[in-house]
């Protein structure tokens, strides 16, 4: 399988590393992009120990309430201040993420080309999926999931199931918000098959080879 029918080429010479950028080692990891306030991600780490967790959230008031909640009991939850677009060009290896989790992403109703499955990003971040990894996207907003089932079909070439959230699920704050709303939440769980592939899968993280240019 390969996303090649996806023509626009993401660019990653033009990221700048992330400030207060950290390199992380080459194990197996979680990742949350937009982690909000972290309330997902302080549960995912509880109810799993044994797995490592990078939350990643652009906005500093949101980083640092997410910050405040990790606690000594939760050393496993890694919370990163940073665009994660950068910062996974910057931090991730080919093949490192066994789940990843985009849960109420901004829509973009003005740019739909800024939604995840619209951006030459999205092969990226497939190249740092693991073989039968899976990327689960929550919205409650029916056009973005109908939108995405779309391109997963036509353009990713990806399976994934599709679930309608149930009305005690709280994983986030909008979550809890939209539920409580009565608004229909739907995710998608994506699997990427072995052998998979995409224009990124042998490139490095790039603090390994271009420190020097930042």
């Amino acid at each position: 399988m390969l996303s090649h029918c996806f023509n626009r080429l993401f660019d990653i010479h033009q990221l700048h590393t992330p400030r207060d950028f950290v390199p992380i080692a080459n194990v197996p990891i979680c990742l949350e992009i937009g982690a909000g306030k972290g309330k997902h991600a302080l549960q995912f780490a509880q109810n799993n120990p044994d797995k490592m967790l990078y939350a990643v959230e652009r906005t500093a008031n949101k980083f640092e309430a997410m910050q405040k909640l990790k606690t000594d009991n939760t050393p496993n939850l890694f919370p990163i201040h940073a665009d994660a677009i950068a910062w996974s060009v910057f931090a991730l290896y080919p093949k490192q993420i066994t789940e990843c989790f985009i849960l109420y992403p901004n829509p973009e109703p003005h740019n739909k080309n800024q939604r995840f499955t619209n951006m030459p990003f999205f092969e990226f971040l497939l190249s740092r999926m693991a073989d039968n990894a899976t990327i689960t996207i929550a919205s409650n907003i029916d056009d973005y999931i109908k939108e995405s089932e779309k391109n997963l079909q036509k353009i990713w070439q990806l399976p994934f199931i599709k679930n309608t959230i149930p009305n005690h699920s709280q994983r986030t704050h909008f979550e809890i918000k939209y539920l409580a709303r009565g608004e229909l939440c739907q995710e998608l769980i994506i699997t990427k098959p072995t052998n998979y592939k995409t224009r990124f899968d042998d490139i490095l993280p790039k603090h390994l080879w271009d420190t020097a240019n930042d």
